[in-house]
């Protein structure tokens, strides 16, 4: 379970800076009218502020390098 949370660690990150920040859009700016899609509902601003947020922290994970077979190359 450590090994899947040090794997996973921006990605938890992500989701949970960006739940609370969609949490945080809907209780101060909102929509008071209700025809909002979003943000008139707090679920759904939640879910969406926690997909954004993985997609931004998505964006700063390593690229892994691909291993290349000595083995190949002397043949």
């Amino acid at each position: 379970m450590k090994t899947f949370i040090q794997k996973h660690v921006l990605k938890i990150a992500g989701i949970s800076t960006g739940a609370i920040a969609g949490f945080l859009y809907y209780y101060f700016i909102g929509c008071s009218s209700g025809t909002c899609p979003i943000t008139s509902n707090p679920y759904i601003s939640i879910l969406y502020g926690a997909l954004m947020g993985f997609l931004l922290f998505d964006l700063f994970k390593k690229k892994e390098q691909k291993k290349t077979q000595n083995n190949e190359r002397t043949n």
